[in-house]
């Protein structure tokens, strides 16, 4: 599998991850639980998603920009 399949696994699963620790905040929140940490709790999984959703975002392009490349060079 290569490592695009890989990052894209991972940022399902952190999204995934996200979702649920939003929803546990919300929960947290309706029940007026005072803890701090359900409010970060949803920053974990948020900082390596950004980071693996800009490296899918940018891969297209990337991979175009190559592409051009080596057919300028043929």
């Amino acid at each position: 599998m290569s490592t695009h399949m890989w990052i894209r696994q991972i940022h399902r699963w952190l999204s995934m991850a996200f979702t649920l620790a939003v929803i546990a905040n919300i929960v947290a929140m309706i029940m007026q639980l005072q803890a701090v940490w359900i409010g970060f709790l949803a920053l974990v999984p948020l900082i390596p998603l950004l980071a693996t959703g800009l490296y899918l975002f940018a891969l297209p392009y990337v991979g175009r920009r190559s592409g051009v490349r080596s057919e300028a060079r043929s």
